[in-house]
């Protein structure tokens, strides 16, 4: 169980509306419930639909911060699906399309064939699991651990591969929302919290690359200073949790 608490800091550390916070936390405790009571099978099938929803929360950030690799990414779906995706406004609608499709994008982070039939196989663990075909493939504890330590790596793994579009991300952010005036939100923490963390679904770990990043790489001097103090505020609001939602989590990985 504790190992399994360390989903949470893949996820999102706040959500644009009620709606999206509730379905998580019911699925931690969808998750917590059953793997307390033994239900390890149920167990899974929830962990697995919170690791979609980190699939689905990092595509939403391809969608975001590289559209036209995005709008590339979209060939060989069919009209009616595209128009959704690319009309989207939440990562949730990403689940209308079939999963092993959906993981099709992981190719725009540089996720190869391979690692991406390596998630596959998650999906296809899932579809033995949900249906009613006699078996119960995780009976006991130890065999549910096997599976989230599985899923945690690829989690990590794609993660990684999404630095880059995290980097991209904060990096505009920082150069179009230092000056109060022109930002939609004047208050620095209202601006980091809906734009930055609320509109590209920021996780914790999201965060640490963000504030990984070699402020030299925004421009010359002129450029680089001018957002400084918005880097600061977004130090100090991660440490503070200056109204944004960052460690409201216990142990079991529950927000």
């Amino acid at each position: 169980m504790k190992e399994a608490a360390e989903l949470a800091n893949y996820l999102p550390l706040s959500f644009k509306t009620p709606k999206e916070q509730e379905y998580i936390e019911f699925l931690w405790d969808a998750f917590e419930t059953n793997y307390t009571h033994g239900k390890y099978q149920f167990a899974f099938l929830a962990y697995h639909m919170l690791a979609m929803s980190f699939i689905y929360f990092n595509i939403w950030q391809i969608k975001q911060t590289e559209p036209r690799d995005f709008a590339m990414g979209l060939i060989g779906f069919g009209k009616d699906i595209e128009k959704s995706l690319l009309e989207a406004n939440s990562p949730f609608v990403f689940s209308t399309v079939k999963e092993r499709s959906i993981l099709r994008f992981l190719k725009l982070i540089a996720c190869d064939n391979s690692k991406i039939g390596t998630y596959a196989k998650l999906v296809d663990d899932r579809n033995d699991t949900a249906h009613p075909n006699g078996n119960i493939f995780y009976s006991t504890e130890a065999a549910l651990d096997i599976k989230i330590t599985e899923i945690l790596r690829v989690v990590d793994e794609i993660q990684s591969h999404s630095k880059p579009v995290i980097e991209h991300c904060y990096r505009e952010f920082l150069l179009q929302n230092h000056d109060p005036e022109e930002r939609e939100y004047p208050d620095a923490a209202d601006q980091i919290r809906e734009v930055l963390i609320h509109g590209n679904y920021m996780s914790q770990k999201d965060i640490e690359v963000c504030l990984g990043l070699d402020l030299a790489e925004l421009g010359d001097q002129t450029e680089t200073e001018r957002p400084t103090a918005l880097v600061e505020l977004v130090e100090r609001a991660i440490l503070t949790d200056e109204g944004i939602r960052l460690t409201a989590r216990g142990e079991s990985g529950r927000r």
